[in-house]
């Protein structure tokens, strides 16, 4: 009967010391001059291609990646997305070898290396719909895959078949019809 009497004492305090502080009244003043962007900013990471940074870019030249403006990357890092492509994918062993784009790995490690999400103006915009490749991103675009395959697939998809797909084919919830379009947490 003590060791009860305690547990409710113990549970008691404890629902007093979490919800008693006034540390979470939400008193936020909002400057009605604007925010203040003085100071020194600094880029900590960029990904306009899901997976491309974290894949192609060695642990030690992580940092310098991140801070070089996209113009710079193709001829900073296209060595080594290169190296790291060719020592990764079995679908480039061979002199000559291309994607399903037709890239050799030079070709498309130039390409990956300058980390930007093209988007098309004029033409249908998607990472990939089985005619148009890199050409923007739907939110619906299975993004992963496509780098998959167009990494391990070779030129037609078919090689690597357990590399090239992460089987992943939908998201838990259906998108909303509407602003904002992304499901909400469950």
């Amino acid at each position: 009967m003590k060791t009860l009497k305690y547990m409710l004492v113990a549970v008691g305090v404890s629902i007093l010391s979490f919800n008693c502080s006034n540390d979470d009244d939400n008193n936020m003043t909002i400057d009605p001059t604007g925010p203040d962007f003085s100071g020194t900013y600094t880029q900590a990471d960029q990904m306009g291609r899901p997976a491309v940074n974290t894949v192609f870019v060695s642990p030690s030249a992580k940092d310098q990646f991140n801070v070089t403006i996209p113009s710079s990357q193709g001829a900073a890092f296209q060595p080594m997305f290169q190296a790291n492509l060719e020592a990764l994918s079995p679908a480039y062993n061979e002199e000559g070898d291309t994607n399903a784009l037709g890239l050799d790995a030079a070709t498309f490690t130039g390409l990956l290396a300058t980390d930007v999400l093209t988007v098309s103006l004029d033409g249908e915009t998607t990472f990939y719909d089985g005619t148009n490749v890199l050409t923007g991103r739907k939110l619906t675009d299975d993004v992963i895959t496509v780098e998959l395959l167009l990494i391990f697939g070779g030129e037609d998809f078919t090689e690597n078949g357990a590399l090239s797909n992460d089987n992943v084919d939908m998201n838990d919830k259906e998108f909303l019809s509407s602003f904002p379009y992304l499901a909400s947490a469950w």
